[in-house]
């Protein structure tokens, strides 16, 4: 099988969740995995699709600031310092018979290229508990002040409680014949919000920090990472994914104030 890769610009946040939906499709058709990385501009916050609007339009910290609504599920993520990644695999694929391969694959990937950066970052494993009820929303609002397993933290060692600085979490959608995951890997604090909403990043956790020239080198690494871990050959496409014919029109629902703010 092949890894298929798509790098887009930053764009705005109902063509990125529109171009990520298309996305599952697309490895629907090519019966592939098939992978998008992207940035946001403006910054926006994407709430998880279990999430309640009213607690995004009660929260004062991210007063102002553009609101869409994922088709995956997880925590409030404020976007703009962070590369966001959307993949996409068809249900007979073995990342698509159970949520924690797919995470896992990913997530120590990134562990790994990250190593190679000077950076020692981790999976976080919780305590043995319940999982929550499907179709429920329960944690903090935002993604980065919450914990599940998998969830890539640096300096957990040095940690009281063991909880580290997360700098990547990822949520799933599982359709009927795809499983599309996102995910967010934090770069650098976000400069346009503060408060519960500001979150350190590698520039700030890295030891040295890590430089926006270092990103394309680490992507690299990770990505190649991730194909090499299945035995997958790595794929760069050509063109921009979010241009794609259909993308603007599946754009409409994401910046629908009924869609989100359905909840």
């Amino acid at each position: 099988m092949n890894l298929h890769v798509w790098w887009d610009p930053p764009t705005d946040g109902p063509t990125n969740m529109a171009a990520d939906e298309l996305l599952a499709d697309e490895a629907q058709r090519r019966g592939d995995c098939c992978l998008r990385l992207y940035g946001w501009t403006p910054t926006t916050v994407s709430l998880g699709g279990f999430q309640r609007g009213a607690d995004a339009e009660a929260e004062p910290a991210i007063a102002g600031v553009p609101v869409v609504r994922r088709p995956s599920g997880g925590g409030a993520i404020v976007h703009g310092s962070d590369l966001t990644y959307a993949a996409a695999v068809p249900r007979v694929h073995p990342w698509g018979g159970g949520p924690q391969a797919f995470y896992d694959a990913v997530h120590e990937a990134l562990c790994a290229a990250l190593a190679g950066f000077g950076v020692e970052a981790s999976p976080w494993r919780p305590p043995a508990t319940p999982p929550p009820a499907p179709g429920r929303d329960e944690g903090p609002f935002f993604c980065f002040d919450r914990r599940a397993s998998g969830d890539v933290v640096v300096g957990a060692a040095a940690s009281p409680d063991g909880r580290g600085h997360k700098v990547l979490g990822s949520a799933q959608r599982r359709l009927a014949a795809t499983v599309l995951q996102h995910g967010s890997l934090l770069l650098a604090r976000n400069q346009d919000v503060s408060g519960a909403a500001s979150h350190p990043g590698l520039a700030e956790l890295a030891p040295g920090g890590l430089a926006p020239t270092a990103v394309p080198a680490l992507a690299e690494r990770w990505l190649g990472l991730i194909a090499e871990g299945l035995g997958m050959r790595l794929v760069w496409e050509p063109g921009r994914f979010h241009e794609r014919p259909g993308v603007a029109e599946r754009a409409t629902r994401f910046a629908d104030a009924r869609w989100t703010f359905r909840r």
